[in-house]
């Protein structure tokens, strides 16, 4: 079977951390200059433990990140591809609400979509930041554990998944995916 983790270089906690305060304001950057008839959506893979990226993790974001902006219409893209992991970030034609139900659909049904984290953002005034558009607005239910079909943030919060186990899943997940294509 596949590692996809067998290779990379681990990344500290205080690389995720700045990592996420950069993906932070070049998100509210985006926003703020996104008109209201755009969207900016943000992609990055949910991988748990140290190894954030490698060759076999950057392949499977393009292509899974290939899959999802196929019929989008694209005005801005922005490929960020580090040491804690491949991102991208796009500002595309459609309102917020429409795009979200997108990547609702994309994350929920796409075979590489349990993998991937969809942020749809819009600007919160009263925070002064982008913020993601949630599932929960449209009536759809939290996203699933890949493990134990619980709410996946209360599995995160709880750490009731070891990350050997998170990993384990997400091979098998991969190379099924393989099988499969």
């Amino acid at each position: 079977m596949i590692n996809l983790f067998a290779t990379g270089t681990p990344q500290e906690i205080n690389a995720v951390l700045a990592n996420r305060d950069q993906r932070a304001a070049l998100q509210n950057k985006l926003v703020r200059s996104t008109s209201s008839d755009k969207s900016v959506v943000t992609l990055k893979l949910n991988i748990p433990g140290p190894i954030k990226n490698n060759a076999a993790l950057t392949q499977l974001f393009k292509t899974g990140f290939a899959t999802f902006k196929q019929a989008l219409t694209i005005q801005r893209q922005i490929d960020w591809d580090q040491p804690t992991g491949p991102e991208a970030f796009l500002v595309v034609d459609g309102s917020p609400e429409k795009i979200k139900q997108r990547a609702v659909i994309f994350e929920d049904q796409h075979p590489l979509g349990r993998l991937f984290d969809v942020d749809v953002l819009t600007w919160q005034a009263d925070l002064q930041q982008a913020q993601p558009v949630s599932r929960q607005d449209f009536g759809q239910p939290a996203r699933r554990c890949l493990l134990c079909d619980q709410p996946a943030k209360v599995c995160a919060r709880s750490r009731r998944h070891t990350v050997a186990e998170l990993q384990a899943a997400i091979n098998q997940h991969y190379q099924l995916l393989m099988e499969t294509n």
